[in-house]
């Protein structure tokens, strides 16, 4: 290389280019770290003045290092050398003014928008002058100098009131030197002393900035890590407390970990601000950054939170655990003693007593009538029984007690006849209630043995009306022959041994068959078991739904061979059932539905009204028809002939039975009448005699069914001269459910 600038100078003027290329390099790795601040705080605005700053400097050393390679003076008088003067003076003066808000957001300061005006504005008119005059290239740099001493002055305004640290120090010193050295090589000095200046200006500020930016990087990682802490411990304190029991429990475990993590002294305070509503709070005496202000918030809420959380918890416990009416342990506390009781070895009775006239009493007194009721047998049951007693509520109008200790069955007989002669009739209430006693014995099995037990024997009570009933040998008896009939069911129906026997309806007058009715039979070995021995049962357990499909099923089988229409009794658990028209049709078949008849007794209407007359409207528009059996012997039969979809009334064998009698046929006068007000067909039930046949006629009754026309058979009926187009038929009606 050739021309005045010595290759060493050169050299310096590389390496301190290098370097503060590097230093930009840290810089912008800093402003990357500070955008998790947010907008506008000190570390981030710090960040991002001082990577501008640093992007200045590099590119007053790059421009000062090329000048130094162009050399020779004829290459300077060159354009090129022109243009890097020019750019070495843009540099220097980006790099002096943007030292303001450099150490502006370093010291907190004064403001620099003014300072930073007049910089510029005199760094425009240089350029201006440089671009319009013949100045030399080295005069330019003396223009440096005045916005020199003004940042000098700014420095010394900025730092006087500031206790600065050992680091800072340094750095003010470094920029110190690094600013005389610029200044100077700002100066006319011969070489090598103006090549020496222009090279080593910006050693010590770059060496004191590289040396500040490793420490903010290092900071930053730290903070870095320690937010990290925070998060970790917030997250781990959220979990616990799920398992903290009470506030003093949460408050000791936010404050062992904000101490942990923060290395403070830390107090915490939990104060109640509404109904089941808590405001926390967690300080310390000393000043803290935003970071541990933040995680002290945080935890704060956490606390708060779980501290709601605990109260609503301890609520919903005491509503499962406590009756809110009569302050006594509800089903699920019962349950707990229980199995608390045994486990530890113990053998306790059980009493269920259910409080008879209860309905009349909300009838006469209203609700709040019986809620007194209700009260007062609870306070009844724990004065009799004792403190020892164990006495819970566990429906709406049942209670049950363990009585202390392990009773003999004569105590408990004599404790149940006390409870129910001793108590009295309410303040105010004139209905006098009556309470029923179920009671058993201590049992080898758990809890639900204990309690099956004592239901069966407060079912003996109500049912016998003996008032107080004691499972024993009998009752043990049947409930073992219960569950061994259930078992034969079971076995019954997965068998297919549930059959389908037909039962003609025919003519009153010619006696020819106009259908069949399928009814369920239990074939056990050689012999059929009687349905009054097991479809109560079966309606109980729920096992009528299954044997009801299958009776679907057999009925469509009857009506292809036999070619007349069937009907099939639907029990009231069936009709119940949410999918009953899925499980219908699936046993059924999707077509032929005129040739089906769906029997419901009016007991299947109780439950669900509502439910029951959707599901036999949607039968009845696919083309069944609806038939209301054993008519006479249910609820309110008047009030619901106009809300049904129905098209036949059945009459039931105990009516029928009364035919001879005139209030027997008073009365079937006047179901017929009421039939045909409602354009409903009439079939009498249970004709086994020919008397009750022309009875029947002389009435008005048309279509019969019973013994005396054909017992059911599974091979179906044995008069089939009449076929399916002479069947006497009234018209189908289509009736809006109210």
């Amino acid at each position: 290389m050739s021309g005045s600038v010595p290759t060493w100078s050169i050299a310096i003027q590389c390496t301190v280019a290098g370097a503060v290329v590097g230093l930009v390099a840290l810089q912008a790795v800093w402003l990357s770290a500070s955008r998790a601040l947010r907008p506008g705080a000190p570390g981030r605005l710090t960040a991002g003045w001082t990577l501008a700053w640093s992007s200045a400097l590099a590119a007053a050393t790059l421009v000062t290092a090329l000048t130094g390679l162009v050399g020779d003076a004829a290459v300077v008088d060159s354009v090129v050398g022109d243009g890097l003067a020019a750019a070495r003076m843009v540099a220097l003066g980006a790099s002096v003014t943007l030292a303001l808000p450099v150490v502006r957001t370093l010291t907190a300061g004064p403001g620099v928008r003014t300072g930073m005006l007049a910089l510029s504005t005199w760094y425009v008119v240089a350029a201006a002058l440089w671009f319009t005059t013949d100045l030399p290239v080295r005069s330019v740099d003396t223009v440096h100098l005045v916005p020199l001493v003004v940042v000098a002055g700014y420095v010394g305004l900025a730092t006087r009131q500031l206790r600065m640290s050992a680091r800072g120090v340094a750095l003010a010193l470094a920029g110190s030197s690094s600013a005389l050295l610029l200044a100077a090589s700002c100066l006319p000095a011969a070489p090598p002393a103006g090549d020496l200046l222009a090279g080593l200006w910006a050693v010590p500020l770059v060496a004191g900035l590289h040396g500040v930016a490793a420490r903010r990087v290092t900071d930053l990682r730290a903070s870095d890590t320690r937010r990290e802490v925070l998060r970790s411990t917030l997250a781990t304190v959220a979990e616990r407390a799920w398992e903290s029991r009470t506030t003093a429990d949460l408050l000791g475990l936010a404050c062992d970990a904000a101490q942990e993590a923060l290395d403070v002294e830390v107090t915490a305070a939990l104060r109640l601000v509404g109904p089941e509503r808590f405001e926390a709070e967690l300080a310390c005496d000393r000043t803290l950054d935003d970071d541990a202000r933040a995680f002290l918030a945080d935890l704060a809420r956490v606390v708060q939170a779980a501290a709601e959380r605990l109260v609503l918890s301890d609520r919903l416990r005491r509503y499962a655990y406590v009756d809110a009416l009569t302050g006594l342990p509800t089903r699920t506390a019962l349950d707990e003693h229980l199995a608390a009781t045994m486990s530890a070895g113990r053998r306790p009775a059980l009493m269920l007593v259910d409080v008879e006239g209860l309905k009349r009493v909300n009838e006469r007194h209203g609700h709040a009538g019986g809620d007194r009721v209700l009260q007062h047998v609870a306070q009844h049951l724990r004065a009799v029984l004792g403190a020892g007693a164990f006495v819970a509520r566990t429906g709406g109008d049942e209670f049950a007690a363990v009585p202390a200790g392990e009773p003999t069955a004569d105590d408990l007989r004599s404790l149940g006849s006390h409870l129910r002669s001793s108590l009295s009739v309410p303040p105010g209430i004139t209905v006098r209630p009556r309470l029923t006693v179920g009671l058993a014995p201590a049992s080898g099995g758990g809890p639900a043995e204990l309690q099956r037990h004592a239901d069966l024997a407060m079912t003996e009570a109500r049912s016998t009306h003996a008032g107080v009933v004691y499972f024993d040998a009998r009752l043990q008896e049947r409930e073992a022959s219960r569950a061994a009939l259930v078992e034969d069911l079971e076995r019954a129906i997965a068998g297919g041994r549930i059959l389908a026997h037909f039962q003609p309806v025919a003519d009153a007058t010619t006696l020819q068959v106009l259908g069949v009715e399928a009814l369920a039979r239990w074939q056990d070995g050689d012999t059929l078991r009687a349905p009054a021995g097991w479809l109560p049962l079966a309606e109980e357990t729920g096992l009528i739904v299954e044997i009801g499909r299958q009776m679907f099923a057999a009925a469509r089988a009857g009506m292809e061979r036999f070619g007349l229409p069937v009907a099939v009794n639907v029990s009231p658990r069936q009709l119940d059932e949410p999918d009953v028209l899925r499980t219908i049709e699936a046993g059924w078949g999707p077509d032929a539905w005129d040739m089906l008849t769906i029997e419901v007794t009016e007991s299947a209407l109780v439950h669900d009204e509502q439910h029951a007359r959707d599901t036999l409207t949607q039968l009845a528009a696919r083309g069944a028809r609806i038939a209301l059996d054993d008519f006479g012997t249910g609820y309110n039969s008047l009030a619901r002939l106009g809300t049904l979809p129905l098209h036949v009334l059945k009459i039931d064998k105990s009516l029928v039975d009364e035919v001879a009698t005139p209030e027997g046929v008073a009365v079937l006068r006047a179901i017929v009448a009421l039939a045909e007000a409602h354009g409903l067909e009439v079939v009498a039930e249970g004709v086994e005699r020919r008397s009750q046949l022309t009875a029947l006629l002389g009435i008005g009754i048309g279509v019969v069914q019973g013994n005396l026309v054909g017992r059911p058979r599974a091979d179906g009926p044995d008069r089939t001269s009449a076929a399916p187009s002479q069947r006497v038929r009234l018209p189908a009606r289509s009736v809006a459910p109210a």
